[in-house]
């Protein structure tokens, strides 16, 4: 699975760990940036993260930031993708189980090693459960239409 990774200056020690852990499991990271530690504005780096998914390029995307919360916000602007900000494995399994979540968020300040570790481990490893969640993210996709349509009638 090829997975887009994309972080901010706040996130940018913590990728390293995660673009180890995503090898760890056999997967293919994809580095959108940042490369250091100079400020910079997190959308330039999480948006073309997040759209590689919508895309097809990539299946899953992890965005990293001091927080993970701007990150978040910034990935579920991307039509067709379903951001978790986890800050614990069990929120990264169930973003994935209940709410079929391609892109996980997690805050550099936030979080250590060893919980960013089991947080790509469950948000990679789970499947969605389907079931009685499908109707639920057909509502999502339908909200995301009513938007699109929206937008188009304001101009």
């Amino acid at each position: 699975m090829r997975v887009a990774i994309g972080t901010d200056h706040a996130g940018f020690v913590l990728k390293a760990v995660v673009v180890d852990q995503v090898r760890a499991m056999g997967h293919e990271p994809v580095d959108f940036g940042t490369w250091g530690m100079e400020p910079v504005d997190y959308p330039d780096f999480i948006a073309p993260a997040a759209r590689a998914v919508a895309s097809g390029d990539c299946e899953r995307a992890i965005v990293l930031g001091g927080s993970g919360t701007g990150e978040a916000i910034v990935a579920n602007k991307v039509r067709g993708v379903r951001c978790v900000e986890a800050t614990d494995p069990v929120l990264a399994r169930l973003g994935r189980l209940h709410n079929d979540c391609n892109a996980l968020s997690m805050g550099g300040r936030i979080v250590g090693t060893e919980v960013a570790r089991a947080c790509v481990e469950a948000f990679l490893s789970t499947e969605f459960e389907g079931g009685r969640h499908v109707p639920r993210l057909g509502k999502i996709a339908a909200l995301e239409d009513e938007e699109c349509a929206a937008g188009d009638r304001a101009d």
